[in-house]
């Protein structure tokens, strides 16, 4: 049980996590409990500190509106939050859709989709195009154009104050993810995600590789769900730098030679530099 609750550990944290904003966002609506109060686009906590997300935010800046001191406020307090922690820890630790995701991954893994579909068909540099489509036309039509279309969104929004069509946008990315692109949405499509991987890309917190305890078994590889950022593997002992990494730990957890570990940004170095 405990080797279990070992090889699983951040992705019991993570659910928990998830599970309790969600909770935290529905007591609020439902019971009036103002703990935490809004959607994952706009919220306040505690009744007293705002929170934004910078996304819907450059895009309510470029639609033209009015943007109130909360609001900016709001957006510098989470910006600065993953600009510390790693900015894709929203996708991996927060972002409801992430459960569905994962689980159409791991179907993949188990049925042997990920065989069949060696090469991925689209790049992931996709992600980013979207960001600059979204921003032009928030500006072209005066709205917030992906917050308008947004699939987290629909999904967040349904799990607190009723499905509706949340229940479709899930279905959908479920079945893309599983049947189409692995890692399709978060991986190649999500502006939000690109935008966050911008946002942590000099954050503190990383995923260290100690490329001499290393076996090359790629354990960590199969589970990452950017796998590309684990380039380092059996070769060098660094960090994983990449701002595409969402620090879901996954990686840590299957790899049964303890080369991977959470660390702090250029630790490394720092020791490489106290030898010398």
């Amino acid at each position: 049980m405990m080797a279990f609750l070992k090889k699983h550990r951040f992705l019991f944290l993570r659910r928990f996590t998830q599970i309790l904003i969600m909770a935290l966002y529905v007591i609020a609506n439902v019971y009036g409990i103002n703990i935490l109060m809004g959607n994952l686009s706009s919220s306040l906590f505690l009744g007293l500190i705002p929170l934004s997300d910078p996304f819907a935010v450059m895009q309510m800046f470029f639609a033209g509106a009015i943007l109130t001191f909360d609001v900016i406020l709001g957006a510098l307090i989470i910006i600065t939050f993953y600009a510390i922690v790693g900015g894709r820890v929203f996708c991996s630790w927060v972002c409801p859709v992430n459960m569905i995701t994962d689980l159409a991954n791991y179907l993949r893994r188990t049925l042997g989709f990920n065989q069949i579909q060696k090469r991925q068909p689209a790049s992931r540099n996709m992600r980013y195009w979207v960001i600059v489509m979204a921003l032009i036309i928030s500006v072209i039509l005066g709205i917030t154009a992906f917050e308008f279309i947004s699939p987290i969104s629909m999904v967040h929004r349904g799990i607190i104050f009723g499905l509706g069509l949340g229940w479709a946008a899930m279905l959908v990315i479920f079945l893309f993810d599983l049947f189409v692109l692995k890692n399709g949405w978060c991986g190649h499509i999500c502006p939000l995600g690109g935008f966050y991987s911008l946002v942590g890309k000099f954050s503190l917190i990383r995923v260290n590789h100690d490329a001499d305890k290393c076996t090359a078994c790629m354990e960590c590889k199969i589970v990452c769900p950017e796998d590309q950022v684990l380039h380092m593997v059996t070769k060098e002992s660094i960090p994983v730098l990449s701002g595409e990494c969402t620090n879901c730990g996954r990686c840590i957890e299957v790899c049964d030679d303890d080369a991977l570990i959470f660390t702090l940004r250029n630790k490394k170095n720092g020791e490489k530099n106290e030898n010398n």
